[in-house]
């Protein structure tokens, strides 16, 4: 890869890092602190945010119509859902330790807090209980099948692809041939930058 790609790649890693940083420095400003993947609020902050409980009865009045025939559509994304988070801790379990591949830790994408905010109530809380899951379902697939494709077909695409992988900034340029055949075995084990 190209030195200017490098850097490119090295700089939006670097955002994202800034962007983790702005979302701690929230910390301080909604009155809570996080100790040992719990989030703790300041007790008038909790109190405030009982306050601003919508109840079931009036979140339901308010709901569209639209809103209430479409959940169970959305809902059902679930079975699948669950369906590949299980069938991707197998497959990442039985595969990557054969092919030396480090094995993604679903912890890291599956981040399930919103439902101890107290202002949501019932029925907020399970659809954040939700959505947190399905995304997070997701980035752990995007992770796993990255890693997987970083062994496998390493070569970045030649068309535009919207977004890229963690793992696409260790791939060989589109057409690069003979840097394929020198270094492939090389990048198929370059995973020294997962902690």
């Amino acid at each position: 890869m190209d030195d200017r790609l490098i850097s490119l790649l090295e700089k939006l890693q670097g955002l994202e890092n800034d962007i983790l940083q702005e979302i701690e420095k929230k910390e301080q400003a909604f009155s809570y602190e996080i100790h040992k993947k719990k989030i703790l609020f300041e007790r008038e902050t909790k109190k405030a945010h009982k306050a601003l409980t919508k109840k079931v009865s009036a979140y339901l009045h308010d709901a569209s119509i639209k809103s209430i025939l479409t959940a169970p559509v959305i809902w059902s994304c679930l079975i699948p859902a669950l369906m590949m988070d299980l069938v991707l801790s197998v497959f990442q379990s039985i595969c990557f330790p054969v092919y030396g591949i480090p094995k993604v830790r679903r912890s890291d994408y599956i981040i399930m807090d919103r439902q101890h905010l107290t202002y949501l109530n019932v029925i907020e809380r399970m659809n954040c209980i939700y959505c947190a899951y399905f995304n997070g379902v997701i980035g752990y697939a995007r992770e796993v099948a990255g890693r997987t494709e970083q062994y496998w077909c390493p070569i970045k695409h030649a068309r535009k692809i919207k977004s890229f992988h963690s793992r696409y900034k260790n791939f060989f340029d589109y057409g690069d041939a003979e840097g394929y055949r020198k270094k492939v075995e090389e990048v198929r084990r370059k995973f020294d930058d997962i902690k």
